[in-house]
């Protein structure tokens, strides 16, 4: 008796790994394995044999947790250029409209959640999302920085590469992310050669924290995770943007393509947005149009926003040289 993915399973010890995947369907290019805690390398399946008491999670993703057009001014994380400062979060969507979304956000990075996988060779996000766009796995789910690390060294065995966005949230009602936990595994992944972008409050000494434990962005939260609220911590952002030199990507809480082009214009250097698009009516015309706002934002940005008067005005048009001065006091 072995018991996968939570379930009392009638496999006798001595059945091989690879046997045992076979038989109930799991296409093995798009899983992880862990044995009683241990992460099995794929190259080592075959070798593998299942014993008696044997715990096995089998984890694959699902959704989850070219914008900008100048490649003169390209979002640069751990090393990697984007053209696209738009990063799409896969989560709340039914799979027929991932690729869609994508395509119509422009996105060159999409997020993805970590989960028990399906067996017998049911549909996985990645058949619905494009060539070329890179993978972004989320800890979603951890409660703490040891939960946080296993979930991201299981998403490496599944095959997406080395970045990882680190959510560390253990309170349950407003989903707010620990910061000291985040840090913790931020230092710990960072020092395995993860590309490391943690989900944050945005706090400048946690901040400060995040970018010397090696984190490659940091990400924080403009309001409540799903709540499309907008930019509810908006000057604490703005000192984070100040001061940090790292990839400030505005993450949770936008819920609108002009909120998205606000925080463009404060000058973050992208923007993470899911549940706005996900929840819309037309969920490609949405992703569209976000795309649109982060690309009109940042050139907003680069351009210079014009001066904002505290008093009075300044009339745009001179007011002498064309009637006479008695016509115009009259």
């Amino acid at each position: 008796m072995i018991v996968i993915n939570g379930e009392k399973t009638e496999y006798q010890g001595g059945t091989g790994l690879t046997e045992m995947l076979s038989k109930e369907g799991y296409q093995i290019e798009r899983i992880a394995v862990e044995i009683s805690g241990e992460i099995i390398p794929k190259a080592s399946y075959s070798q593998t044999i299942l014993k008696d008491g044997d715990v096995v999670e089998i984890v694959s993703f699902m959704g989850g947790g070219s914008g900008s057009a100048d490649d003169d001014d390209p979002l640069v994380i751990g090393g990697k250029e984007f053209t696209s400062r738009f990063i799409l979060g896969s989560g709340k969507y039914s799979l027929d409209l991932i690729k869609a979304a994508v395509e119509h956000a422009g996105a060159q990075m999409i997020t993805l959640a970590l989960r028990r996988a399906n067996h017998g060779g049911m549909a996985n996000i990645l058949d619905y999302i494009p060539e070329g766009v890179t993978l972004l796995p989320n800890t979603s789910g951890a409660r703490n920085a040891d939960e946080a690390v296993r979930i991201a060294r299981l998403a490496r065995e599944v095959g997406c590469g080395d970045f990882i966005k680190i959510e560390v949230i253990h309170d349950s009602k407003y989903l707010l992310p620990d910061n000291y936990e985040t840090i913790r595994a931020t230092e710990i992944l960072a020092k395995e050669g993860f590309i490391v972008m943690p989900y944050m409050y945005p706090d400048l000494n946690a901040a400060r924290d995040l970018q010397n434990a090696g984190a490659a962005s940091i990400m924080p939260l403009g309001a409540p995770i799903g709540s499309n609220k907008g930019i509810c911590t908006k000057e604490f952002i703005e000192i984070l943007i100040d001061e940090i030199d790292l990839p400030i990507i505005v993450d949770a809480g936008i819920g609108k393509p002009s909120q998205a082009c606000e925080a463009m214009e404060m000058g973050a250097a992208a923007v993470m947005a899911n549940t706005a698009i996900a929840t819309a009516g037309d969920v490609p015309a949405m992703a569209e149009a976000f795309k649109k706002a982060i690309e009109a934002g940042r050139t907003a940005y680069r351009s210079g926003l014009g001066r904002v008067l505290s008093k009075g005005g300044s009339a745009s048009s001179p007011l002498t040289g064309f009637l006479r001065e008695e016509e115009r006091e009259a």
